[in-house]
């Protein structure tokens, strides 16, 4: 071993008491202030987890008391647990003295990727999760929106699934059916059955509403209330049109409105009352055929 070395070692070394308390003493500030500084960064993060945990059964509890799905309810508590405990943990991470500046902008990135990414998902998670806020419409209603219509199934987040008629099932994306007219027809108990009746022009209209009001009277279906109205409401090129409008159940609506067709039609043959169809009358003058 040369000099060169023995110098550079015991400028390593300690050489005498003093230097070592100087450097104890070193060890001991650097300790207190990182120890300090790890124990608040602890504390932080119990403390911000434990109140994120508050956050989330909070907001769980409003959400089941207004009644909202559960599968939002679960969804909505979960985003706001991570959006808590993420900044929870950036706030530790800072009071360790880590720069947190690059950890925003790389979640903010992400974030701006992912929500370019799933801009289509994401329009349609909105408009699902207002449609079950608002419920313009619950699972059994009848509805026409986005082009088709049919008895709703389920409401989904992304998407809500319609039955027909003919029991087929559509699957409409909830942004579609969110943007278009929403029309529900079981929202209310009660529908109006509007019918357009004609007949012939040598009717005797009296008896025409006379025979219409029967029918109407003898239907247990149609309600009192709102009354029904039977009026001549248009003079047709072949037919004079009554109107009638009929109050009945929703769900009597088809029912109500296919019997008084039927049953119009054998009355008004029984009772001898012509029901007109287009025609055309051909008069022949000198052999010739004229119109």
């Amino acid at each position: 071993m040369d000099e060169n070395t023995v110098v550079d070692v015991t400028k390593v070394i300690p050489t005498s008491v003093d230097e070592v308390n100087q450097i104890w003493v070193q060890v001991q500030d650097i300790a207190t202030v990182w120890g300090i500084k790890v124990i608040a960064a602890v504390a932080i993060f119990i403390i911000g987890r434990w109140v994120a945990m508050l956050v989330r059964r909070g907001v769980r509890r409003v959400m089941e008391r207004a009644k909202v799905e559960s599968i939002i309810t679960g969804f909505v508590s979960s985003i706001a647990y991570i959006a808590l405990l993420a900044f929870v943990v950036i706030a530790a991470l800072g009071q360790l003295g880590i720069q947190t500046t690059s950890f925003i902008a790389i979640l903010g990135a992400a974030g701006l990727a992912i929500g370019l990414a799933l801009q289509g998902s994401l329009a349609n998670f909105a408009a699902g999760f207002l449609m079950i806020i608002f419920r313009p419409f619950k699972v059994g209603d009848f509805i026409e929106g986005a082009g088709v219509a049919g008895v709703v199934e389920e409401i989904q987040i992304f998407t809500t699934t319609l039955k027909t008629g003919d029991n087929k099932i559509i699957i409409v994306p909830n942004a579609k059916l969110s943007g278009d007219n929403i029309t529900n027809y079981s929202a209310m108990e009660t529908r109006r059955v509007d019918m357009t009746v004609g007949v012939a022009y040598d009717a005797d209209l009296s008896h025409v509403k006379k025979v219409l009001n029967e029918i109407i009277s003898q239907d247990g279906r149609i309600l009192a209330e709102p009354a029904s109205q039977v009026a001549v409401a248009e003079l047709a090129d072949s037919s004079v049109n009554f109107v009638v409008r009929v109050w009945t159940k929703s769900a009597d609506y088809w029912a109500v409105k296919f019997d008084m067709t039927e049953t119009i039609k054998n009355r008004f043959d029984a009772e001898g009352i012509g029901i007109p169809f287009p025609q055309r009358e051909i008069h022949i003058v000198g052999g010739a055929a004229a119109t």
